[in-house]
């Protein structure tokens, strides 16, 4: 056998005092997670200036060694700003810190890691990562809400009528604005399930060490304070291992990117040459290297298949979850590949939709015209009910008459009077009535209905979300 060629501990490693030998090429490539993790060296950073608070506070440094290793994680932080890079030597964000602290105050910076293991520091820089990012993406959301909260009041003003769809069959008569509301609620239930994954992420981990809690008298309730923690973690080897709040926001934004891609298709449909109810404009369309004509909504296509990437960031999260047996384990490594993967994804399509949208002209010409008074077939079966017909045979007599207008080509206002009284006895001049677009839209006043009271409603409603 290859004798194992002694090596000095290095500077920048956290461990390695009971090693003999260098570790192989092949596992320092596959353990280097630097590339993915320095993104958090701010919230590292913030956690490394608490625990040095509460080091003092446990005895453990002098107050001028807690301030001296607070100024020399600012300092670290400055250069971090100014664009120095970690080294390629460095396993991970946290050892690029403490690689830098120890270039800005010496020796002192070995103390700092006293009474933690990078299973709690890990744990928490990511924990304040998610708050943040919960922020942002919130952020996003809303503005993407504005763009149909501003076009939705626009069209309520006009009166714009669309066609509403089920099975992509036409089905009633609604105000556009109604339909374009039907686009905010889903997105604000993203927004409650967003501020979840926030509240499930704000649970100090600091203090458990790598999985017995520290030896050190540090007190937690400092850090959470400090940091901005809502709770403290109860028990020290759920704290290390628990990822519950990573795969609350990845199913969070897995749902969301579901109804960013259902609110992108509706868009995409509505604005072909079949549809015509919607014109893209310029600043989030291409076109093509071969036919000059063409104006395609890439925005909104590539929101649309966007949405398989982040239910891919959950699945790979969960498959990695389920099979681990509890404390800590490098499978959790890769949940933050996920979790950044899948917020950055959020954070590249929220914008893009809520531009491509936001440009986007409505046809109402195009809207009114696609009507039909065969989409009043319900309201000529409530005529009949409000004469003291049983829903059941006005369905039945609508039926009748639906048929009749398929069969010769008329539409159902056009057919004769005879042709109504025919299909049922009940019927009589007023029938014309019933199959207005305007009327039918305006019977249904109920709260959440289309009816134009109960949409301004909704509106209001809509834009009081907003400002919360």
């Amino acid at each position: 056998m290859t004798p194992l060629k002694l090596v000095g501990q290095t500077a920048h490693k956290l461990w390695g005092g009971r090693f003999a030998g260098e570790t192989a090429p092949a596992l320092d490539a596959l353990n280097r997670s630097i590339d993915v993790d320095f993104r958090l060296w701010p919230f590292d950073l913030r956690a490394s200036k608490a625990w040095a608070v509460a080091l003092w506070e446990a005895g453990v440094l002098t107050l001028e060694e807690s301030r001296r290793m607070e100024q020399g994680l600012d300092a670290v932080a400055v250069r971090f700003r100014s664009g120095e890079q970690p080294s390629s030597s460095d396993e991970d964000v946290h050892t690029a810190i403490d690689r830098l602290l120890h270039e800005e105050i010496g020796e002192l910076a070995s103390k700092l890691h006293t009474g933690r293991s990078r299973n709690d520091q890990v744990a928490t820089a990511t924990r304040l990562w998610v708050m943040d990012a919960c922020a942002t993406i919130d952020s996003a959301i809303r503005a993407l809400q504005k763009v149909l909260v501003d076009h939705a009041e626009a069209l309520l003003a006009e009166r714009a009528l669309i066609p509403a769809y089920t099975h992509l069959q036409r089905a009633q008569p609604v105000l556009a604005a109604h339909w374009m509301l039907s686009h905010v609620w889903p997105l604000e239930r993203d927004r409650a399930r967003i501020a979840a994954a926030s509240r499930s992420a704000a649970t100090l981990p600091l203090g458990a060490g790598a999985i017995a809690g520290s030896a050190y008298a540090v007190s937690r309730v400092l850090l959470q304070g400090t940091l901005g923690f809502a709770d403290v973690s109860a028990n020290s080897i759920d704290a290390v291992s628990d990822r519950d709040f990573v795969a609350d926001l990845l199913y969070a934004l897995s749902i969301m990117a579901v109804h960013v891609s259902r609110l992108a298709e509706d868009f995409v449909l509505y604005g072909t040459s079949e549809f015509g109810f919607v014109q893209f404009g310029d600043g989030f369309s291409t076109g093509s290297s071969m036919m000059p004509q063409k104006r395609n909504p890439d925005a909104l296509e590539l929101a649309r298949g966007s949405s398989g990437r982040l239910l891919g960031d959950l699945m790979a999260l969960l498959s990695t979850l389920k099979g681990l047996p509890s404390g800590y384990h490098k499978d959790l490594q890769d949940d933050k590949r996920a979790l950044f993967d899948a917020s950055d994804t959020a954070l590249l399509v929220l914008p893009a939709v809520a531009g491509a949208i936001a440009e986007c002209r409505f046809r109402t010409d195009r809207m009114r015209g696609a009507l039909s008074s065969a989409m009043m077939a319900t309201d000529l079966a409530d005529h009949l009910v409000s004469k003291g017909v049983t829903f059941r045979d006005a369905h039945a007599s609508v039926g009748r008459l639906v048929r009749e207008s398929e069969e010769t080509g008329i539409e159902l206002h056009s057919l004769p009077l005879k042709s109504f009284t025919s299909a049922h006895s009940c019927f009589d001049s007023s029938v014309f009535d019933a199959l207005a677009a305007n009327a039918s839209v305006e019977r249904r006043e109920v709260d959440g209905g289309t009816g134009p009271r109960a949409v301004a409603a909704q509106l209001a409603a809509a834009q009081a979300a907003l400002k919360r």
